[in-house]
């Protein structure tokens, strides 16, 4: 497994982790921090023994998107800012786009770029001490990660709207009812929650996941003609998949399936 300076990179038997590891930091990200990132991610989504991908914070950090610290505050930061936007861009397309599974742990605060890392999964568990800024308008920007995309998907259009404007903020409660995130989970019991969740995703029909997770991030570009045969084909080609066949095998008998991922 890749490693980095910030950033950990593991396997646990079929879950694949990304830990981002600045916490002195909130995780702000430099440009290597966001680099090591995006690898990560890539490793993971490729490799074929990793059937869920988990990515979290160390200690009580999440991501508090780029290091401002490093910022001078006028015109001059537009490339420093792209050398985080380019990799921050490109994690945000392997999370939505990873043939399998996609888990976020949010255990401590998000704001800035770190939001995009936060939304684009497919389950989003949040510890009660965390919370959600938006943060951008505080510093005259407006907002990167896919953060625009994601929000009015998740929140509506004027949630979002509120949320990104006028500096709303959610603790995890908050988030989870706005349908921001997926679960709350007392701060004790959070890795063990995350863990739990990773591996039942890790032991489903992995395949059919990515065809679920394809669908639904697809769904809106296309005619509701065009993807009720999008969904017929995808539907009729895993039938093909072993996955399927252990399924049907199981099921009149109310057994569980023991799924492969292929």
């Amino acid at each position: 497994m890749s490693e980095s300076e910030h950033v950990r990179v593991e396997r646990i038997d079929d879950v694949g982790r990304v830990v981002m590891d600045r916490p002195d930091r909130h995780n702000a990200m430099t440009p290597e921090m966001a680099a090591s990132i995006a690898a990560g991610l890539d490793e993971h989504a490729t490799d074929d023994e990793v059937r869920c991908i988990v990515l979290t914070g160390s200690e009580h950090a999440y991501n508090t998107g780029a290091d401002l610290g490093s910022l001078s505050g006028d015109s001059s930061d537009e490339s420093a800012i792209d050398e985080i936007a380019g990799p921050l861009h490109a994690s945000v397309r392997t999370m939505t786009t990873a043939p399998k599974p996609v888990v976020t742990g949010i255990n401590g605060i998000v704001a800035g770029g770190g939001l995009g890392l936060a939304l684009a999964s497919d389950v989003a568990l949040m510890a009660d001490s965390a919370r959600i800024d938006y943060a951008y308008p505080r510093i005259g920007l407006s907002g990167d990660g896919g953060i625009t995309w994601l929000l009015p998907k998740l929140l509506g259009l004027r949630r979002a709207q509120s949320f990104a404007l006028l500096g709303e903020a959610f603790d995890a409660p908050e988030a989870v009812e706005a349908g921001l995130v997926t679960e709350a989970v007392p701060d004790a019991e959070f890795e063990d929650r995350l863990a739990e969740l990773a591996t039942e995703l890790a032991e489903g029909p992995t395949r059919a996941y990515a065809t679920i997770r394809r669908l639904l991030f697809e769904g809106a570009d296309r005619s509701l003609d065009d993807h009720l045969r999008t969904e017929r084909d995808e539907l009729t080609g895993l039938t093909e998949t072993e996955d399927y066949a252990r399924g049907i095998g199981t099921f009149f008998d109310d057994e569980e399936p023991d799924f492969v991922g292929r």
